[in-house]
């Protein structure tokens, strides 16, 4: 699998990450871990900016989290213009942070910060993959 299914549109073929989307496929969510430094990345890095090295490991990311913040978007980069308005949001899974897009049909009265969360992949109409917050059950 190529990293160009990614997102709403993606620029990228190839990368060193590409277990990435395997991962989202399989209905889960993952991050890298540099095996040196201890350092969580999300989205997934391969090479670790602190020690400079390229020892990373995948780790699950616990679908259940935190909200810390979020915004409703009315304006859209390039792919994303069909989709406004829409929340974006930071959220935080067993310490590692993540930055998404809530699933559709919530708005900013549906979310609260602190309130607890899942983050869940997502296939779209046109073949891309992603992943989308909702509020936990």
């Amino acid at each position: 699998m190529s990293f160009e299914r990614f997102g709403r549109l993606s620029f990228t073929s190839q990368t060193k990450t590409n277990p990435f989307i395997d991962y989202l496929e399989q209905g889960e969510l993952y991050a890298t871990r540099c095996n040196p430094c201890g350092i969580t990345f999300f989205p997934p890095r391969a090479d670790c900016y602190s020690c400079l090295g390229s020892e990373v490991a995948w780790v699950k990311i616990n679908p259940r989290g935190r909200l810390i913040s979020f915004t409703r978007s009315y304006f859209a980069p390039t792919g994303f213009e069909e989709d406004v308005p829409y929340v974006l949001a930071v959220a935080e899974f067993n310490g590692t942070k993540v930055f998404g897009r809530f699933k559709e049909g919530f708005t900013e009265d549906d979310l609260c910060e602190g309130m607890d969360i899942t983050v869940n992949p997502v296939s779209y109409h046109d073949g891309q993959i992603s992943y989308e917050f909702e509020p936990a059950p």
